[in-house]
């Protein structure tokens, strides 16, 4: 009897190290955490957007500035830029733990504050998932995996939305004006190739590469996409007057709040599709009125 009494207390002891959560990040870190946390800064726009989503934007105590969706985190205190916040600011709120993208600078003078950190940055489809999963980890919500493949269906059924005519026009999206393109390998690219179309700027390039404007000239797509803060100053680009897409008007300039929809790769990334595809369905040579691909 003594002994089974032993073996149960052992037992109990060891409970509390077996309930232990651990996260390991995209750094390789694993972190540990005595339960799920209840006090969270997000440092990047999607990774607050994936707390939300998972239906857990009550435990957001602070956010980056460009952080502004739900409504609800507009009320939040503001943290400074994700790259390099207020670290007092931070330390100020208490958090159980702040998540920020891997290339942010904050992450040492934090960690050796004594704040837990965990750095998760989405590039592809695939990583969506994956930190749409791993924070479900950390909150601890079951049915992480169904929210994604709600995600990852509603792009399917944009894609299937679009008229054959579309399929193979060729895009360049701007995703600020540097240029920066999303090429092939970034989520915006993988989307893009979801919905049948062809994008100018080759995943060999890299996810968001800063391109000569004299590259898009050359390629001359068929179909611009660009957010209404970088298209000031486009046509005055040498030799942009003369594109495809410019003559024709072959153009999406998406307002601000479709704009950050679409260069987040979080859990809105189906309405991204969406967004993508009424610009393909309105703009695309094949089905513009009066326009035909030369």
């Amino acid at each position: 009897m003594l002994k089974h009494l032993a073996i149960l207390a052992c037992t109990l002891l060891a409970l509390p190290a077996l309930a232990a959560l651990q996260v390991t990040d995209d750094r390789g870190a694993v972190v540990t955490f005595d339960r799920a946390p209840q006090r969270i800064v997000s440092l990047l726009p999607s990774l607050a957007e994936t707390v939300c989503e998972l239906g857990h934007c009550q435990r957001l105590v602070g956010v980056d500035r460009y952080t502004n969706w739900p409504e609800s985190v507009k009320a939040l205190p503001r943290v400074g830029g994700g790259l390099d916040p207020n670290i007092e600011q931070i330390v100020a709120l208490r958090p159980d733990v702040v998540l920020m993208a891997t290339s942010s600078r904050a992450g040492d003078r934090l960690r050796a504050l004594g704040v837990k950190v965990v750095a998760l940055e989405p590039k592809t489809h695939a990583d969506v998932q994956r930190v749409m999963l791993k924070i479900g980890q950390l909150l601890e919500v079951q049915d992480a995996q169904r929210i994604w493949r709600a995600i990852d269906a509603a792009v399917m059924a944009a894609a299937q939305s679009l008229p054959a005519g579309v399929r193979g026009t060729r895009v360049y999206f701007e995703v600020n004006p540097g240029p920066y393109a999303a090429g092939e390998s970034s989520f915006i690219g993988e989307t893009l190739t979801r919905l049948g179309v062809k994008n100018i700027v080759p995943a060999s390039l890299g996810p968001f590469p800063k391109l000569n404007p004299e590259y898009i000239v050359r390629a001359n797509p068929d179909l611009i996409m660009v957010g209404e803060r970088s298209v000031d100053g486009m046509m005055q680009r040498p030799g942009w007057h003369s594109l495809r897409a410019m003559r024709g008007q072959h153009l999406c300039v998406f307002p601000a709040d479709e704009s950050d929809t679409l260069v987040r790769p979080g859990p809105r990334m189906a309405e991204g599709a969406r967004i993508m595809a009424r610009c393909l369905a309105s703009k695309a040579p094949s089905v513009s009125k009066g326009a035909a691909r030369p």
